[in-house]
């Protein structure tokens, strides 16, 4: 049994849909941060970062969002959510998965906790205002991408791992000044993809609210 521990709207929210996509049988494990439990021992014995998610299945322990992905995708191939190893499109799929993962997701980290990199209020308040600035910058290329290729996904036409992992990035920008619901493309990618059962069900059961995104 598949074990994906959470907390609601964390980076748990792109394997979570990707799980009920698939429907295959799963269990969630509320991971508590407000009670500090990311930090206990039990939780730290499976993710030593501290972090969420992570992922059980049987005897494996996988950790780090874009792993779990692409477990969850090749071991449940029939899902057909990445192409096929060595095409054009697989390489596609590793480049802007590394892109969401390395860059765009990495950037929103310090919008969030730019305390990490300053001490005093006036810098904390320039590093946030800086990564803002770059995350637009780089919800921008995702636009311009969607743009080019004219398909309904990241990919094209073929629904991915890829536009879980994107919706829930691009929901993280809804409280900014630019979100990225406000670009054309990626709102209209994003309102599609809310209409998708996996991504309802995945907010029914995560107890999140409307503004989704």
């Amino acid at each position: 049994m598949i074990q994906l521990y959470y907390y609601p709207g964390n980076a748990n929210l792109a394997p979570h849909m990707i799980l009920e996509e698939l429907g295959v049988p799963y269990e969630l494990v509320l991971v508590d941060t407000e009670k500090k439990e990311h930090q206990a021992t039990a939780y730290l014995q499976l993710n030593p970062t501290g972090k969420i998610p992570a992922l059980l299945d049987d005897d494996l322990v996988l950790t780090e969002t874009a792993a779990i992905c692409l477990h969850l995708a090749d071991k449940y191939s029939q899902g057909k959510l990445v192409p096929s190893v060595g095409t054009p499109q697989r390489a596609q799929l590793y480049r802007w998965l590394m892109y969401l993962t390395n860059t765009l997701q990495a950037e929103l980290i310090t919008y969030f906790y730019p305390h990490r990199l300053a001490t005093d209020n006036a810098a904390i308040a320039q590093v946030k205002a800086h990564a803002e600035a770059r995350v637009a910058e780089m919800i921008d290329l995702l636009e311009n991408n969607l743009a080019r290729s004219g398909g309904n996904y990241l990919l094209g036409e073929q629904f991915s791992i890829l536009d879980p992992y994107l919706f829930m990035l691009c929901r993280w920008t809804r409280n900014m000044q630019n979100p990225a619901r406000d670009r054309e493309h990626l709102g209209k990618f994003l309102n599609r993809l809310a209409e998708r059962p996996c991504v309802k069900r995945t907010f029914d059961m995560e107890g999140l609210t409307a503004p989704y995104f």
